[in-house]
């Protein structure tokens, strides 16, 4: 590739796609037209198909002088489900509908449906050969019937119970023509065989018929002849003779028992009057007595005589004592009539006893033969229950009669589907549309011609370019190449070899303390090479998960490693910083709260984990402040920091951790491995201080440490930020 190493990492330049293909937009316009030009001269040699439909909708029907009975009968028929629709449309597909199209239509002598009788040359040898059967031989129906299957397309309407019939075909007229009769041949097929139906049922329904009339004419006369042999006449036409002569003498039995009653009731009324000597005359049966109401009469006359004379006449008169006399004998006659009507009522009570006495003995007498009638019923019902099934079937079997006899008719069967929209004749062919034809054929070619473009332009590197190399970084480098020509050497020495544009000072346990100090004299010489922008881009190359920053002179490299982390956070990465420093200045630099939760409330157990993290108020970066809790109690639980250092690993492009002026010996307090990047932040390089935090780092096994010493560059770019 162009301008890129083999082992280095790249990205596709989209800029270099863009632009190669503008630059070659006069070749791909042209290819464009011509594709568009091929399309549209292939859409015109086409021939033109033409399609046209007709559609029918399945549903019950009867004829217009159908009765209510009858029409309600019909709708409860079988339902038109899915099923049901979709077998009428394999029906409108079926063979026997489509020769029968065909041979009406005479499509056989069509060019465009029969290919066999204008076959070629070579057919013709093959035939001769008998390597093909002579399709000659087939019916024209049948030679056409595959031609005609291509072209025609049945489908139900997704939702309804419409039925629709497409044809394709190279003549408008027959495309109308086709579907149409198609759909005529559907519905005469169908009414057709709606009167078949009626004609079966009515031949077979008219010899039942005469046998159920004898059968119903025998049962009925089985059924006279059996209540005649057994006695039992009907008097209302639901109970027999017997039964209705024991319901008359039980109600009679039960009246006599009552007159019984009521006389004996009376007599005993008028016999206690007569023994305790009451006044009778209170009693309805000797009130009703015309003798004793004239001796009432009389004996209240001579009892108002006698009042009278009392009044003149002594009690020994004569005439007072005839007139007593009178009264006693009124008397006696008023006793003896009620004893002559006492001695009737008894005779009443005799008479009715002698009743009832006799009605028990009717009834004994014909409840017997009332029983016996019943057992002789159960087979009456039997011939009455067989007499009426018959007589039920025969009048069933003549209503089904009538009707299709009245449906014999070919107008009076309609077929159980309407054509609901006829095929009219195409005006426009259905293939080829020529204008989206050449539209799509167009941006087809033209987005194939771009895709050739740009897969030769990254087939040929140039649009490849390094992940890190951004304009910025290039330059910088470039600037940097010129003013360190003259010290190429040393400085190369001291770089790590994947990355020319950053210093990783590595540790050698067989160097001593001599070469250390002119390394690091060397790189003093030039330290541009560790800005923080340089650092940002070693780290973002590197794609290392953790890096611990050291800052031994305090705020100032606090401060630079809080625009480290900036930088990187603009360039896309996901990072977060830990304020690890005594001082909280990354907290004072980036959080918006200054006593917010972080990493102290953490290990104290005095904050969840989710609250600890917060972002920064000047860019995308994440931030765990210092936090508010007693910072040596904290440190006591130091040992879990390793924890969540490996959790936000996961979650993160890179962690940063401000240690601030921490020793090795903290520093291995943090880590499990030493496969992290160590940043020493020395914004005014003291070459003492790198020289023995170097050796310390390389004693402590840790051997990619990187130096940032950029500190006026820091402190104003920093300040631009804030």
């Amino acid at each position: 590739m162009s301008g890129v190493a083999r082992d280095q990492d790249v990205d596709i330049d989209l800029g270099q796609l863009v632009r190669a293909v503008w630059a070659r937009r006069l070749r791909i316009l042209t290819i464009t037209l011509v594709g568009a030009g091929v399309a549209f001269a292939g859409a015109k040699i086409m021939s033109p198909q033409y399609r046209s439909e007709t559609r029918i909708l399945i549903e019950p029907r009867a004829p217009a002088f159908a009765s209510t009975q009858q029409v309600n009968d019909a709708g409860a028929g079988p339902l038109m489900d899915e099923l049901n629709i979709a077998s009428q449309v394999q029906l409108l597909q079926s063979a026997d509908l489509l020769k029968k199209v065909i041979n009406d239509l005479k499509l056989y002598n069509l060019p465009e449906f029969d290919d066999a009788a204008n076959g070629s040359a070579l057919s013709s040898i093959l035939v001769k050969l008998h390597l093909k059967k002579n399709p000659m031989e087939n019916p024209p129906e049948e030679r056409v019937i595959d031609a005609f299957v291509e072209r025609l397309q049945v489908y139900q309407v997704p939702g309804s119970r419409v039925i629709g019939i497409n044809f394709t075909s190279k003549d408008p007229k027959l495309a109308a023509a086709i579907p149409n009769a198609m759909a005529n041949v559907y519905l005469s097929t169908q009414s057709g065989a709606k009167l078949d139906s009626n004609s079966e049922a009515t031949r077979w329904l008219e010899p039942e018929i005469e046998s159920l009339r004898r059968k119903v004419s025998e049962a009925e006369k089985k059924v006279a002849e059996y209540r005649t042999s057994h006695g039992l006449l009907q008097t209302n036409g639901t109970t027999t003779f017997p039964a209705q002569q024991l319901n008359d003498i039980s109600a009679e039995l039960t009246r006599v028992r009552g007159d019984k009653a009521n006389a004996e009731a009376r007599a005993q009324a008028v016999r206690n009057a007569l023994s305790s000597g009451e006044a009778s005359d209170t009693l309805p049966d000797i009130m009703s007595s015309q003798a004793i109401q004239r001796l009432k009469a009389t004996e209240s006359g001579l009892q108002s005589q006698i009042s009278d004379l009392q009044t003149s006449l002594l009690n020994s008169h004569p005439r007072l004592k005839s007139l007593r006399a009178q009264l006693a004998d009124i008397r006696t006659q008023i006793r003896q009539e009620t004893q002559k009507i006492l001695t009737s009522i008894e005779n009443e009570a005799k008479v009715a006893d002698l009743r009832a006495s006799e009605l028990e003995r009717q009834k004994d007498t014909v409840q017997a033969n009332s029983a016996r009638a019943g057992e002789d019923e159960v087979g009456l019902n039997a011939l009455e229950r067989e007499a009426t099934a018959q007589r039920q079937l025969l009048e069933t079997y003549l209503v089904r009669y009538r009707e299709a006899a009245s449906r014999a008719d070919s107008n009076s069967s309609p077929a159980d589907a309407r054509i609901v929209s006829k095929a009219i004749e195409p005006v426009d062919p259905y293939f080829p549309k020529v204008v989206p034809i050449v539209v799509v054929a167009a941006v087809a070619t033209l987005i194939l011609s771009a895709i050739v473009t740009m897969l030769a332009e990254l087939f040929s590197g140039r649009a490849l370019r390094p992940i890190d190399a951004s304009p910025e970084t290039i330059e910088t480098e470039t600037v940097a190449e010129e003013k360190i020509a003259p010290q190429a050497a040393p400085v190369a020495a001291a770089r790590r070899p994947a990355q020319p544009s950053m210093l990783a000072v590595v540790a050698d346990e067989e160097d001593d303390a001599i070469d250390q100090e002119e390394t690091a004299a060397e790189v003093a010489q030039d330290d541009n090479e560790f800005s923080v922008t340089s650092v940002a881009d070693y780290l973002t190359g590197s794609r290392a998960p953790l890096a611990i920053a050291i800052s031994p002179t305090g705020d100032d490299g606090s401060a630079a490693t809080v625009l480290l982390t900036r930088i990187l956070a603009d360039a896309g990465r996901r990072v977060i910083l830990i304020d690890m420093t005594g001082s909280g200045h990354p907290t004072e630099l980036m959080a918006e709260d200054q006593a917010a939760a972080g990493v102290t409330d953490l290990l104290c157990g005095e904050a969840a984990f989710g609250d600890t993290i917060h972002s920064d108020r000047l860019s995308d970066a994440h931030l765990i402040p210092q936090g508010r809790s007693d910072v040596r109690r904290a440190m006591r639980g130091v040992d879990r920091l390793s924890l969540l250092l490996d959790a936000l690993a996961a979650a993160y492009d890179l962690v940063v951790v401000e240690c601030g002026a921490a020793d090795v010996a903290g520093v291995s307090r943090l880590t499990r491995s030493r496969d992290v990047e160590i940043i020493l932040s020395l914004p005014q390089l003291e070459e003492t201080v790198f020289v023995t935090l170097m050796t310390e780092f390389q004693a402590a096994g840790y051997e990619r440490v990187v130096l940032m010493s950029d500190g006026e560059a820091a402190e104003q770019r920093f300040g631009e930020a804030a």
